[in-house]
């Protein structure tokens, strides 16, 4: 059956996904990028920049497994660039360049309603304004059974565990401390959610820790 799933997402050992005052020029926020350590030596990454090398392990493998079986994506407004409010213009079209890594359909939540825009390589991006539900349906149905992957941010991550509605849960848990930032745990009960730790594997340059339901959820968290 087909998941809601979140995968390689990097969080530090006090809980924060992002650091803090995101920009233009700091899309994960101040030390942001040390939480993606661990994917920025793998061999999945030199090829989606289109390079030779990187390294294969543990944190290879589930860099890769992240993007397996994947039929459509989720992200947050946040998570496809730095304009809010509305839209004032088509010209901002993402973080990635021409051809984004995703070769799938993508849905950003969004408040304010936007064409869909479409890219090299297979991605096209939906701008769903109905809410997480309504994404999620998209979603799914233009899976096509396939798996339905949410990127992020923090906020939209805690926003679908918050409705139940992942799935499974992959964190990559750097060893380091942020100490200010977006905190993907902040008022979260994920035991009352129904979740539990299904798998602990360490890798190169983080722990991954699988997240799956235990059931079903006693409370809303």
């Amino acid at each position: 059956m087909a998941k809601l799933r979140v995968a390689s997402f990097a969080v530090s050992l006090d809980g924060y996904g992002a650091g803090p005052q995101q920009s233009l020029e700091h899309p994960l926020g101040l030390r942001g990028p040390e939480l993606m350590e661990f994917f920025f030596h793998t061999r999945l990454w030199q090829r989606m920049r289109g390079q030779d090398g990187g390294e294969t392990g543990v944190d290879n493998d589930f860099a890769e497994r992240g993007f397996a079986g994947v039929g459509a994506w989720i992200l947050g407004r946040n998570m496809f660039g730095p304009v809010r409010g509305p839209w004032p213009n088509e010209d901002w079209k993402g973080w990635w360049g021409d051809e984004p890594p995703y070769h799938t359909p993508v849905f950003v939540l969004s408040h304010h309603p936007r064409a869909p825009l479409a890219m090299a390589g297979g991605t096209e991006f939906h701008f769903v304004s109905d809410g997480i539900e309504v994404a999620l349906e998209r979603a799914k149905a233009a899976a096509g059974g396939r798996d339905v992957r949410l990127g992020g941010g923090v906020a939209t991550v805690r926003q679908y565990l918050r409705a139940g509605l992942i799935d499974e849960l992959h964190l990559a848990l750097r060893p380091v401390l942020l100490g200010a930032g977006e905190n993907l745990f902040d008022e979260l009960d994920l035991c009352a959610l129904g979740y539990e730790c299904t798998q602990s594997v360490a890798g190169e340059r983080a722990t991954h820790v699988i997240l799956g339901r235990s059931g079903a959820a006693h409370g809303s968290g």
